[in-house]
């Protein structure tokens, strides 16, 4: 199994090399599995339980208070399964895979998705705040009147500045969707897994369990898509890279010919791993953004 991950796209980490051990775990542990959709839910469980990752526990934290959390998976045989707005599941991932196996649905969310979690045996009603994400969000202390919110967060919507400013609590930086590709040289895999971006409105949903937005896959192989959601969104980017696969392009060429067009369209700032049968690719245009590579 060939297993490419990505830690999100951001500002650099205070601790990269912590977080690059964890992303080769993760990614090792995923290239044990014995099919690609088993890779990467494996894979990503690793980052959702670590809380350097935004994703799972440690997750960005919403203008209510709530951390909601979303995920996406597709194979190449265009099999789909989505979850969105989820409270209290660290391991949304496995979720969108049972939404995948076992519903006739394509996207799942909020309480029906938190019931259908529970009914697979997926574990609900788990802390997803850390004690940093609670100081962070204590300082910034937003308004509690959902009338009052939407000035407040155009404002504040994503902002990572509180990852150089220790007057706002986290010392992290605000980065976003982690993702992974995975194939066997004839099947693939792509999935993504997100708490979203801070301080967005309640309920908000990015990228992520959007079909071609945060992941995409095809017979010729996946991506994985990271950035500012709302922006990946109206562009399809992970679709864009896998239809270059598509064409007959190997996966660099897919991953920055689709990042270019992007930041053209856009002005925005996104990453993406792409992987095929001809090997892996990944690019961005962000100040940093963590990839790691393993293969058995």
């Amino acid at each position: 199994m060939h297993v490419i991950v990505h830690g999100g796209a951001g500002r650099a980490p205070a601790a990269p090399a912590e977080r690059g051990a964890v992303l080769d775990e993760a990614a090792g542990t995923g290239a044990t599995a014995e099919t690609p959709l088993a890779a990467v839910e494996t894979t990503l469980r690793t980052l959702e339980r670590d809380d350097r990752f935004n994703a799972g526990r440690g997750s960005a934290v919403q203008a209510d208070g709530v951390v909601r959390v979303d995920a996406g998976v597709m194979t190449s045989q265009r099999e789909v399964g989505a979850v969105a707005s989820l409270t209290g599941v660290e391991h949304p991932v496995s979720v969108a895979r049972a939404v995948c196996e076992e519903t006739p649905h394509v996207l799942l969310a909020g309480d029906g998705g938190e019931r259908f979690a529970e009914s697979v045996g997926v574990e609900t009603d788990v802390d997803l705040t850390t004690e940093a994400t609670r100081e962070r969000f204590a300082a910034a202390d937003p308004p509690r009147e959902p009338g009052g919110q939407v000035a407040w967060v155009r404002d504040h919507f994503g902002d990572d500045a509180g990852g150089a400013d220790p007057t706002v609590g986290t010392g992290t930086s605000d980065h976003d969707t982690v993702g992974v590709v995975a194939g066997d040289g004839e099947r693939f895999a792509a999935a993504t897994s997100t708490g979203g971006r801070w301080f967005a409105l309640a309920g908000r949903v990015g990228d992520v369990p959007q079909v071609g937005s945060g992941f995409y896959c095809s017979p010729a192989g996946g991506a994985s898509a990271t950035g500012a959601g709302e922006d990946i969104a109206r562009t399809t980017l992970a679709r864009r890279a896998v239809d270059r696969l598509d064409d007959g392009d190997d996966p660099q060429a897919a991953a920055e010919w689709a990042l270019d067009r992007f930041e053209r369209e856009t002005g925005s700032t996104a990453g993406l791993v792409v992987l095929s049968a001809g090997g892996v690719g990944s690019a961005y245009n962000s100040e940093a953004m963590q990839t790691a590579v393993a293969e058995r």
